[in-house]
């Protein structure tokens, strides 16, 4: 059996592509998940069709570059359900463009969501899982952490963070399972917020061999339905064709 039934799971960037895919996944499969997002209507929906297939979810309105926003969401998962077992850091943006084009604005906005965002959902879920003895972190980081290409550097490079966060968090951790979740190319919305051209088209290009998010959300449901003495630190996922 999974070790997954009645786990309490907070899903931060859950209103599309791979949180919403992780989301209907663990419900399904017994856990209470709750949503998080920016887009609260569209976490409503998602919140509704899990009810309607017999699952436990709920959702709350979340903003992962705000620390006490994120405070409050993982704290309305533990008064809701009285605990917190894993935390989901999944909210990303990748506004891919060369350096030379300066888009510094897009550089801020990119560290700001990818590596704080990380940092306060753990802020918020670390205390309260040592207090349990137990508990779980899932970043997603992404093939790009791992290898940079043109137009990546700054995507690349917080991501690199998030893997090296969650790396160093687990070596400090006995009671605690850190994982991350890399994603090669993934069908998402991930990249809608490209304003370079060419590298709006260099994507739509890779994702000619995309996977779907619900590939990834296997890998998560596999991370977390291990036994609790086991401790799944990376998970590496691309589409064959992918050859970076």
């Amino acid at each position: 059996m999974l070790n997954i039934e009645n786990k309490v799971i907070a899903i931060a960037g859950a209103s599309s592509g791979i949180g919403e895919a992780t989301a209907k996944l663990l419900a399904r499969n017994g856990a209470k998940v709750l949503l998080g997002a920016r887009r609260t209507e569209k976490l409503e929906k998602i919140v509704e069709e899990i009810h309607a297939s017999g699952g436990t979810a709920e959702f709350k309105a979340v903003d992962v570059t705000d620390r006490e926003d994120v405070k409050a969401f993982i704290g309305f998962a533990k008064d809701k359900f009285d605990r917190v077992d894993v935390i989901f850091n999944n909210a990303g943006v990748m506004p891919l463009s060369p350096m030379n084009a300066l888009k510094v604005e897009e550089w801020d906005n990119t560290i700001d969501v990818n590596i704080n965002g990380v940092l306060n959902g753990i802020a918020a879920a670390l205390p309260i899982m040592e207090a349990q003895g137990s508990g779980q972190i899932i970043n997603t980081a992404s093939i790009g952490a791992h290898v940079v290409v043109p137009t990546s550097a700054v995507y690349s490079a917080t991501k690199y963070a998030v893997w090296a966060i969650s790396e160093g968090l687990r070596q400090e951790s006995k009671t605690i399972r850190v994982t991350i979740i890399s994603p090669g190319v993934v069908e998402t919305e991930l990249g809608s917020d490209i304003t370079d051209e060419p590298a709006k088209g260099f994507l739509k290009e890779l994702r000619k061999d995309a996977l779907n998010p619900d590939t990834i959300a296997r890998a998560v449901l596999y991370a977390v339905s291990q036994p609790d003495d086991v401790d799944v630190n990376e998970v590496i996922v691309r589409p064959i064709r992918q050859m970076m």
